[in-house]
């Protein structure tokens, strides 16, 4: 069996442009995508902290160290520049490597500069019960 998993994910950034009529996809500075180990095509959830809007798309490399994050086609229509995204990536993993994975966070300023890089803790220990 294998499960989807929660990869990494690029914690309160702000959107910075949103180009309704550019074909679609989320551009992100490319120095933020390395450090969430994203990739240019990649499938990822966009949660609006603002609004609660939630939706799916996939990357684009924007230029690195811009600190570019832009809401393109469609999605522009679902957040505004100056609001705070989650940029959520997932895996399909098996049962083992499941429960030995552990997710990149990458936390950024208002700026989104990255402040901070940690890694969850296993899936194994969030649910023991010991």
């Amino acid at each position: 069996m294998e499960r989807i998993m929660f990869k990494s994910k690029i914690h309160r950034a702000s959107i910075t442009q949103a180009d309704l009529n550019y074909e679609g996809s989320l551009t992100v500075d490319e120095e933020l995508m390395e450090a969430a180990n994203m990739l240019t095509y990649e499938k990822i959830s966009i949660v609006n902290i603002n609004n609660g809007e939630r939706i799916e798309t996939y990357l684009i490399a924007g230029e690195r160290g811009s600190r570019t994050i832009c809401l393109n086609g469609a999605a522009a229509r679902r957040g505004a520049v100056g609001d705070k995204i989650i940029i959520i990536s997932y895996a399909n993993l098996s049962e083992e490597e499941a429960l030995k994975h552990k997710p990149t966070v990458v936390l950024v300023d208002d700026n989104n500069n990255i402040i901070d890089k940690q890694f969850a803790v296993e899936a194994n220990t969030i649910f023991a019960t010991e």
